[in-house]
This record gives C-alpha cells, structure tokens and sequence, in this order.
C-alpha cells in the first residue's frame, strides 16, 4: 500500500499543481468563465488514463508462464526508466513550470483558442495519467491488488485536497522538500523495481541469474511478514535475491543517486547566475 500511496500522492500532486497553475491565472486575468474548458480536459485525461491502465492490467491477465513473466519484466523496467527520468524532468521544470504554462494559457487566450486550453490540460494531467497507471501496475506485482487499489486511492484522495488547499492559499507546502523527499523514495523504489524486473527475466530464462541466492535472510525478516511486503513493496527488499538482482540494485543507485546528488556544474548554474 505504501508503495502506491507515493506513487499516487507525488503524480496527483504534479498534476493538481498543474491544474490550478492553469485555473489560478485565467482567475487573474479575468478568465473564470475558461474554468469548464480546463476541466473538460482534465476529464478527458482522467478517463483516458483509466483505460490506458485497465487495457495494461487486462493484457497481463491473458498472458500465463514465460509470456506473462516477460511482460512483466518489460513493464517493471519500462516503469523504472519512466519513473527515472520523470524525476529529472520534475527537478529541472520545477523552478521554471509556472512561467511556462502561464505563457502557454496566454497565447491560448490572445488566438481565442478554447480548443489549447483543453489539450493543455489533457497533455498536462494525461501525462501524469499515464505514468500513474504504469507504475501502479508494477506496484500491484510486489503487492496485492487490493492494498494497492486502496493505498493509490488513499494517495489520489490526499493529493487532490493538498491541490485544492494550495491552490486556495490556504495551504503552504514547501514543495521543494517534499518534491525532494518524495524523489528519494521514487528513486529506491525505481531501483526496487529494475530488481524485480530482472527477477522476471531470471523466471523468462532471459537473464541468467548467476548466483540463485546470494543469502537469505528470511528467518530474519520474511519477505510475507507485514514489515517484510512494506520494504518489498516501497524499497524493493527480496530475502534471497540473485547476484545479478544484487548489482542491478545496487548499480542503479550508484550511478542515479550519484547524477541526482551531485553538485550543479558551472554550465548548470550559469542560467540560475544570469537570472539573478
């Protein structure tokens, strides 16, 4: 459940501050009347995301033995990639998001197009749906469906308040940490799905495992134990996993962590230095 709680809260989030970008400044320019056009979008994107989810979950279910651990494999890295690089794309567009949609909004409302705004806010929110609706299924394969149906409403509930709560004013939220924090776990949970994915491949007989099982620590901590499916689902803990498992692990945060942590270069910093 925690798994898909992160996941759900932090895209729910990205897309809520979306939204109310959008609809805090038609509400400044005197554009309230704009509101039905964005909320259409943002429906449709909704929907849109629904059945992009559903037609993931409904392909996997019709898929047995080595076809259904390979697409499961594929899903769980595709989902670590998307996930990866959404990160990066979040830290780099974070500073300069609001400018950017605003300009957008603007030249909508200069051309008289109502049709931008709504592919605005579909592109916006469809996005952050797809993305939601992938991740969610590679949460569900390190969880039961149930904890992970209920934890990404659970997740979607809570963004959608902190949304609205912010885009109120009523509500200030240091979106620098928590858009940090939630990275960070983001990240362990990406490597925690690379792991699993490669587990699939061992299952496929794609990847050689090469060590089956470098230890075992189930009769310290069982991967069924309620501590043990938390840390499987949110950090990707495996109690006997392979030495392949263990150097996609370990690898992923060597070399992630290292580009994320890493201290901003002078040709980074130099746009940071002439806006300033």
């Amino acid at each position: 459940m925690a798994a898909s709680v992160l996941i759900t809260l932090r895209e729910g989030l990205e897309a809520a501050l979306i939204v109310g970008i959008i609809l805090a400044y038609l509400a400044k320019t005197g554009n309230r009347d704009k509101f039905g056009i964005v909320w259409l979008g943002t429906g449709l994107a909704i929907v849109m995301s629904l059945i992009v989810g559903a037609g993931i979950f409904l392909s996997a279910g019709e898929l047995k033995g080595r076809a259904e651990a390979m697409f499961e494999g594929t899903a769980m890295l595709t989902a670590a990639g998307v996930l990866t690089y959404m990160i990066f794309w979040m830290r780099r567009q974070a500073i300069s998001i609001r400018v950017h949609l605003q300009a957008q909004v603007n030249t909508a409302l200069q051309t008289g197009s109502l049709g931008a705004l709504a592919v605005l806010a579909f592109v916006a929110v469809g996005r952050e749906g797809v993305e939601t609706a992938l991740f969610m299924f590679a949460a569900a394969r390190t969880a039961t469906p149930t904890t992970a149906t209920v934890g990404g409403l659970l997740g979607l509930l809570v963004a959608s308040v902190l949304g609205y709560l912010l885009y109120r004013g009523t509500y200030r939220l240091n979106l620098r940490a928590f858009f940090n924090v939630t990275s960070i776990l983001l990240l362990l949970f990406a490597a925690g799905l690379l792991a699993h994915g490669t587990h699939e491949f061992h299952e496929a007989a794609v990847i050689p495992p090469i060590i089956a099982h470098v230890w075992d620590t189930n009769s310290v901590l069982h991967e069924a134990s309620s501590l043990g499916s938390l840390l499987r689902a949110v950090l990707g803990y495996d109690a006997n996993p392979s030495l392949v498992e263990v150097l996609v692990y370990a690898s992923y945060l060597l070399v992630v962590g290292w580009v994320y942590f890493r201290p901003p270069t002078a040709k980074e910093l130099a746009p940071e230095r002439a806006k300033a």
